[in-house]
This record gives structure tokens, sequence and C-alpha cells, in this order.
């Protein structure tokens, strides 16, 4: 077991902070109502336009989670709002009125650390991903296996111990791929058990918390609550204003930047700048005050080989390409049968995951050394105050900081597309795909799919060809830092190759996706493997 940076949980910095979680929602209230204040002239029709959107949200797209006085409360907002125009004292009416709406979002926004909570998701997780990960009795095994054996499912490959070194040089902002809601413990734990790391805040979709289970762990472990059905002014400038205060309290943060899951599976090429904005800004303000304190960017590529709910990503993918050309496909199989069968292969079935760290960044995108200086493309050191001075002074500019922005965001995508894991289910699903899709006589994906074909058999002779010429591509991509290959990939054995790969793409179907001597039509049958995308 890897040994941890900060054995005491009441050393962790997000423990800190939420032992002090009032003080914490009451400095970001006066942080944010800054923000707004000096970038907003009418408050009055920022408030009108805040009360119509939420109001729309709460008609057209109600949650379970919701606050119960949430249609009340709103409309006392519009009332009072209305009442304001003939107050003398109209301006300040109006800012008191503000400082209640954003304290009403800081207060759904910031989360809360419970370490007893934490202790106990502990051995919850361990106990819940063993069932993923491990096989029940396999050889040299008792029953769902010790956490050792659930460890050596978890792969940590890059720059890990790098990564590790740097975080109490600085505050650190971890950016994964996304696609599954998994994603998020699975980070979590990754970072405690084989980083050996203190947790991080994280966001986590407002949509989550719908799972009253998820939502209990949640409101106790860090997270920080995004609802991304809110798209009035007043709540994104509390959710930007959130992660940009906690990083200038010394917070580590996790969040996607890829906004939600990857329905189609692909590693993210576009991202949300939003809250990449927010590194920049945090970083000026640590300056401004006089803060050495760094903030390190660190990309993480989350990589499986089989996505549970992945069925349901890849018909939304499909709805937003095919639009009316394609209808959601039914249920191949359910009911008793159907959740023995997957019960069945929970118990005799094992999986891992690749979790893989790119190089540690500042937030312009210069790699770090193992001092934490940021050093830029021609290898001089550069000092992160000359990036915001103007006139021999740090100064605030929007239009440079959109600057930085994106070439921070363009400089994460690099890492994604340098650091994602190919595994040996990808290779035998690309291959198949590719092989069934230049078959048969269709211009587009959509057609394919939407096709009365139910089942394709392939000659195993031409398979096994195709994945041994695809193989020193990925190999020699690998040698070239274009990605990773996985260690099974690194052989020459193709038949192993294939073998691993098998038995591995949809391990949890409940029925077999790939055989050796057929190979079925990977999306009509199955219709839950992600496509894999090789560029």
């Amino acid at each position: 077991m890897i040994k941890h940076l900060y054995p005491e949980v009441e050393d962790w910095p997000v423990a800190k902070a939420s032992k002090e979680r009032k003080i914490f929602v009451e400095n970001l209230n006066a942080f944010v109502l800054e923000r707004i204040l000096d970038n907003n002239k009418n408050i009055f029709e920022l408030i009108a336009k805040t009360v119509y959107l939420e109001k729309q949200r709460i008609k057209l797209n109600p949650w379970k989670v919701d606050p119960v006085d949430d249609k009340g409360h709103w409309n006392n907002v519009g009332k009072t709002l209305e009442l304001i125009e003939n107050l003398e004292d109209k301006d300040g009416a109006e800012v008191e009125l503000l400082k209640k709406i954003i304290n009403r979002y800081s207060e759904e926004i910031v989360g809360h650390f419970d370490i007893k909570t934490f202790r106990f998701s502990r051995l919850f997780l361990t106990s819940f991903f063993k069932r993923i990960f491990n096989r029940y009795f396999k050889p040299g095994q008792w029953r769902w296996g010790s956490k050792k054996d659930l460890l050596d499912k978890i792969k940590i490959v890059g720059n890990k111990d790098h990564v590790a070194s740097l975080f109490d040089k600085g505050t650190m902002v971890i950016l994964p791929t996304h696609h599954s809601n998994l994603d998020s413990i699975m980070v979590g734990y990754a970072i405690d058990t084989k980083l050996g790391l203190p947790v991080f805040s994280y966001g986590a979709g407002l949509n989550l918390y719908n799972v009253e289970l998820a939502a209990y762990f949640m409101n106790r472990l860090g997270a920080f609550r995004v609802d991304r059905r809110k798209k009035n002014p007043i709540y994104l400038e509390c959710l930007k204003g959130m992660t940009t205060f906690s990083l200038t309290k010394g917070v580590n943060n996790i969040f996607f930047p890829g906004g939600t899951r990857s329905r189609s599976g692909a590693t993210e090429c576009k991202i949300k700048l939003g809250l990449i904005s927010s590194l920049i800004e945090a970083q000026r303000l640590n300056l401004e005050q006089g803060k050495n304190k760094k903030i390190f960017v660190v990309t993480m590529n989350i990589n499986y080989h089989f996505v549970l709910e992945g069925k349901n990503l890849i018909d939304q993918y499909l709805r937003q390409i095919g639009k009316e050309r394609y209808s959601k496909s039914r249920e191949l199989s359910s009911g008793f049968l159907s959740n023995f069968r997957f019960v069945q292969k929970l118990f005799s079935k094992e999986s891992e995951v690749y979790i893989s760290l790119g190089k540690a960044m500042d937030v312009f995108g210069n790699t770090i050394n193992e001092n934490g200086e940021s050093i830029d493309k021609f290898g001089h050191i550069v000092h992160l105050e000359d990036y915001f001075t103007t006139d021999g002074m740090i100064k605030d500019d929007a239009q440079r900081e959109s600057i930085y922005t994106r070439l921070l965001g363009e400089a994460v995508v690099q890492e994604f597309s340098k650091n994602q894991v190919v595994l040996s289910s990808n290779l035998v699903a690309f291959v198949a795909f590719q092989m069934l899709f230049s078959d048969m006589d269709y211009t587009d994906v959509v057609g394919f799919i939407t096709s009365n074909t139910s089942k394709v058999e392939l000659p195993y002779g031409d398979f096994e060809d195709k994945c041994g010429q695809m193989l020193p591509v990925l190999q020699n991509w690998h040698l070239q830092g274009k990605l990773i290959c996985s260690p099974s990939l690194l052989q020459n054995d193709i038949k192993n190759i294939i073998k691993e790969g098998l038995s591995f793409l949809g391990c949890y179907h409940a029925k077999q996706v790939l055989g050796k001597k057929e190979i079925l039509y990977l999306l009509k049958i199955c219709h839950c493997c992600f496509f894999t995308t090789i560029d």
C-alpha cells in the first residue's frame, strides 16, 4: 500500500475549508458580489433575467432534487423586484436582493466534507469496486479478493511521482476525461489509494443527487454541486466564483473540462473554457495578494474496458448525429433472465481501469520542473508575474486573460490526446467495427446502425490479420509519444492480445459481444460498446 502524504485526514485542505464552511460561504458571497457589481451596471435587469430563466427551468425541467420552496422562492423574488422599482433607495434595495440570491446559490453550490463519512466511504468503495473489477473466487483469491487485488486492477501510468512531489509546492487542479458516472468516485478513490494524496474538492452534476444514496455521500465528501440547467448570469458567476475563490484559499480541485460525459466515447478534443478561465483568474489574484503559491494543472485520462451506462450514452450520441433518421433501439433482453445473466457475469468476470496522468503545467501551459518552477518551450525558467504585468503593475485584463484561457485549453487537449491509453479491448472493437463498416455499403454510422442486419460473421483469420496490421501502428505511435499502449499491446503475441481483448470487451453483457468464430454486429447486438476512435 502506498504511504499517504498526509496520514491525518484533519490536515487535508478540503477538511480545513469544510470546518470553516460558514465563513467560507460568507467570504464567497462577498467575492461574487464584488465581481457582479464591477461588471454589471444594470442590476435590476440582471435580477429580472435570472428570475425569468429560473421560472422557465422550474416549469420545463423540474428535478426531484430541487428545493421544495423553489417555485415559491422565485415568485417572491419576482414580486420583490416589482416593488423595488417604486422605492427611493432603488439601488440599495437591488443590491440587498442580489445578496440574497447569491447566498442561496452559494449555499447550494458549496459542499461539505465529513471525516467520519469519508472513512466509511474508503471501506464502502473498496467493497464496491471489488465487485466491479474483481471476480468471485478467482484461483488463489478468497471471495472478492483483497484490497491489494483490487488496487492491482487500478493502473496508474504517466507522471504520477512528479505530480505527487508537487502537491506541497502549490494548489493542484486535476482535469480528467469523462466517460462514466463512476468517474468522480473512481478519481477520488485512485487519488487516495494509489497516489496517497488528500481528497480534492470536485464538481458533481446536480442530477446525480436525484439518487439518494449518491447524494448522501457527495454531500459529505467535498463535492460542490453543479446544476447545468441553470444558465442565468448570477448562477454562472457564483459557480465560477466558487472555483476561483476556493483555489485562492488553497483548496485543490477536480473538474471535468469536457462539461459532461463523452457520448461517443472519444477523448475530448474540445473543452469548456468557462471554468478553465477561473484558473487564470485565481493565479492572478494570488499574485495580486502577494502569494507566490502556484496553481498546477494536471490532466487525467480515465480508460475503461467497459462502461456500464454505455448503451444510453451511445443512444444519445446517435440521436444527436442522426436526428430523425435514428430512433432509440429496443432492449434486446430484459427482465429476470437479463438481470440474472448480469449478476452471473459480475461474479465470473473481471476488468481493470487505466488512469494516466499528463505532465504538470502552470496555468499558461508551461511545464513544471521538480522544483515547481515554470519552464517555457525553450527550456527557460519563466516568472508568472510577467504574464499579468502592465506598466510595472499586476492588472486585470479580460482580453489578455481570454487568450491565456484559450492557450491553456489547447494545452489540455494536447495532453488528453497524448495520454490516452489504448487497451486490448479498444483494438479488437476498433478493428471489428472498421471491418464491418467497410464491408457493407453504408455512407455513415447511422445508416449502418439502423440497417436490418442483426448478425454478421467475419472470417477470424482476416480479423486476426487486421489486428496484427494495426498493432505495430499503435506501438509506433506509443514510441513517438502520440498515445500510450497498455502493457499487453507492447507484446507481439497477437493471439493473446485478441484473447484478452475479447474477454474484457462487453464483459458484463448478457450476450457475448465478439466471439472467436463469429464477430457479432457490434452496435446492433450489444449496442453499448463505445465507438473506439484512434486518430
